[in-house]
């Protein structure tokens, strides 16, 4: 069972992507270390290290060490600690085990492995200083297939540090390698721009827009690299190429927006304001939450402004004040929110933290104050990381409570071990001492023998070695000497004869034999003591059965309670850990908030004061049409209007013509 058990632990380690790097001849033999490797496989960091602790102290505190099967894997087990807290973002206790390594004969390979694990850490945790300090340390060989992935990473702590020529000359070695397709020449072209060489920089970019590929990842890169020389162009007061770029971009990307928002305004710095609404009012029906949508509603009104349909502008105004309004009155709810806690809450849901994809699952959480804004939030990496803190906090909150209710269980166990065994003991133990003062007797009347045995390779001493009868027989001749020198017997010289032959007899069968009798003796000895070595085998296993009784159910309160007052503590300090954490949380969630907030109410001002604009210029418009309108008739001749009074006089003194009506109804 044990081997099957582990055979299907090492087929699942081995079918699996593995965070722990193990060698080809890899071999398992220790079914908890299988376990470990489990956990490990399935991203499960935090029990794997913890069940890796408790198994490699139980090794280090055995008395015999080797015949734990542990042993068969103790270096993978000590390197994987490391290792897995290195996976567990538990970058200062892996950085204690790097030094260490460093500091050893571990292979090259793997030390340098380690070195390159615990740089990307640093590096996604923003700080690319230590990271590149990590790197330098790595000399020699790596893993083929970490080569370029440390060459890659050396050219983002490279592009993060200012190192910008460096970088540069490693990402031409990467650019064409399949794994960093199109992402090695973005980067490059990123550290040629920042490095002084902006004509090779936009080259490279125009390569990265121009790939050709079915995967989604690749396809969002080439939307950034359009999107970025598109505004890079508008920049620069190119409007044409710009509008070029921001063509490539597609409409149901994740840059869709910003690409809309820019072919707009390409289209408004070419004083094309009818070409500029047909992106604008794609971009205008999109979600409000979208800083580019919210921009946006300032810029289709300002467009039909510059086309001179004031009253339409105003309308969108108006409207755009009412969708401000709102967004605003939302955020409000939202930051209100957040500040009652109920952010944390919505976080923590019990789907999210059974589901491994929740940072993919959060868009499906319900539409609430707390979580409207949560994926636009997201959008900052400081954020996503310090969210993901929060909630490994949480799960290891909810393992030390699992952790207290099993001390329960522990407690309950043990309660029932001692109901079961104590009225057992006593007879137990009665019987037992009575086999051991038989053990001790028989074990020391074996000693005897044996030294007597000895004692005759110097000294020979037959009648050690007479038999039962013999001795009985010698018992009795010696009980008639006596007899007869006491005077109490009288024998006849006949009757004397046969006891001396007979005692002669004895002596001369005792003496004749007694090499062969010595030979005997130590035969049957060794055959004592094998059945002296299974007695002692089976009273040893006696002996640990009956301690391991008495060891289930004693010793333990003691400890109990230690780890008890220790999960505790360690409870209280998460405690005050998530509360920190969650302050932080709710902070930048509530800052963010704010600046939305206030851009909102920045652009409401503007529209308030475009929509009055827009009014006085409409009205204005208006007026100097109908005054227009009046001039041209003021300026039809005399004789026809003459006519036309005498025709009708009647009537031009009773109803003012249309264009004073229109005048008068202004």
């Amino acid at each position: 069972m044990i081997r099957w058990l582990t055979g299907l632990v090492l087929v699942i380690a081995t079918g699996v992507a593995s965070a722990t790097r193990l060698p080809e001849d890899f071999q398992l033999k220790d079914l908890f270390f299988g376990e470990v490797l489990y956990f490990a496989f399935q991203k499960n960091y935090f029990n794997a290290i913890t069940r890796l602790d408790t198994e490699l102290k139980q090794y280090q505190a055995e008395d015999e060490p080797l015949l734990d099967p542990l042993h068969y894997n103790i270096d993978q087990a000590e390197f994987a600690v490391g290792d897995l807290e290195i996976s567990y973002r538990m970058h200062r206790h892996a950085a204690e085990m790097l030094n260490d390594i460093f500091d050893s004969g571990v292979d090259e390979a793997i030390r340098n492995e380690a070195a390159y694990r615990m740089a990307k850490v640093y590096f996604n945790k923003n700080d690319p200083v230590n990271a590149l300090h990590i790197l330098e340390r790595i000399k020699g060989k790596l893993p083929p297939d970490v080569q370029q992935k440390e060459t890659y990473l050396r050219a983002q702590v490279d592009i993060a540090t200012g190192r910008f020529s460096e970088a540069v000359t490693l990402l031409q070695k990467l650019k064409d390698d399949p794994p960093f397709k199109g992402f090695a020449s973005y980067n490059l072209a990123i550290a040629l721009i920042q490095n002084g060489q902006e004509k090779e920089g936009i080259a490279q970019l125009e390569q990265v827009g121009l790939l050709q590929d079915s995967d989604d990842t690749l396809k969002a890169l080439r939307d950034k690299a359009n999107l970025t020389l598109g505004y890079r162009m508008l920049e620069k007061g190119s409007p044409e190429l710009a509008n070029q770029y921001l063509s490539r971009v597609r409409l149901k990307g994740p840059f869709s927006n910003r690409a809309l928002l820019g072919a707009g305004w390409v289209q408004a710095s070419l004083g094309h304001y009818e070409k500029s609404l047909v992106p604008w009012s794609l971009l205008h029906d999109r979600d409000i939450t979208d800083t580019s949508v919210q921009e946006v509603m300032l810029a289709v009104p300002y467009a039909y402004g510059r086309l001179d349909y004031y009253g339409k502008a105003a309308i969108l105004y108006g409207k755009a004040m009412d969708n401000f309004g709102y967004e605003i009155d939302r955020l409000t709810q939202s930051i209100t929110s957040i500040r009652q806690g109920k952010f944390l809450t919505a976080i923590l849901d019990d789907q999210s933290r059974k589901d491994k994809y929740w940072l993919i699952h959060l868009r499906d959480l319900p539409d609430t104050p707390e979580t409207r804004y949560l994926l636009q939030l997201m959008a900052s990496h400081d954020f996503q990381q310090q969210l993901k803190n929060y909630r490994e906090l949480a799960e290891l909150r909810i393992n030390v409570k699992n952790w207290l209710k099993s001390l329960d269980v522990f407690e309950q166990m043990i309660a029932i071990r001692r109901a079961y065994y104590e009225p057992l003991l006593p007879k137990i133990e009665k019987a037992f001492k009575k086999l051991d003062s038989r053990m001790r007797l028989r074990l020391a009347q074996r000693d005897r023998l044996d030294q007597r045995l000895k004692a005759m390779l110097v000294s020979r001493r037959p009648e050690y070695l007479a038999t039962v009868d013999e001795r009985d027989a010698i018992d009795r001749l010696n009980r008639i000497k006596l007899q007869i020198e006491s005077g109490k017997l009288r024998l006849n010289a006949d009757t004397q004869a046969r006891i001396d032959r007979l005692r002669g007899i004895l002596d001369w069968r005792i003496k004749t034999e007694y090499d062969k009798r010595l030979t005997d003796a130590y035969e049957h000895l060794h055959q004592l003591d094998e059945y002296i070595q299974r007695l002692q085998k089976s009273y040893q296993s006696f002996v640990r059965t009956r301690q391991a009784a008495t060891q289930s159910y004693e010793g333990y309160n003691i400890a109990i309670r230690q780890k008890r007052t220790q999960l505790q503590q360690v409870q209280l300090k998460l405690t005050g850990i998530m509360a920190r954490q969650g302050r932080m949380l709710e902070t930048m969630a509530v800052n963010e908030l704010d600046k939305r907030r206030a851009r909102l109410e920045e652009y409401q001002v503007k529209a308030r004061f475009a929509l009055a604009e827009s009014y006085d210029r409409a009205t204005k418009k208006q007026q100097d049409e109908l005054k227009q309108e009046i001039e041209s008739q003021q300026k039809t001749p005399e004789s026809t209007e003459n006519k036309s009074q005498q025709e009708q006089p009647q009537q031009d003194q009773s109803q003012p013509d249309s264009s004073q009506q229109r005048i008068e109804q202004q």
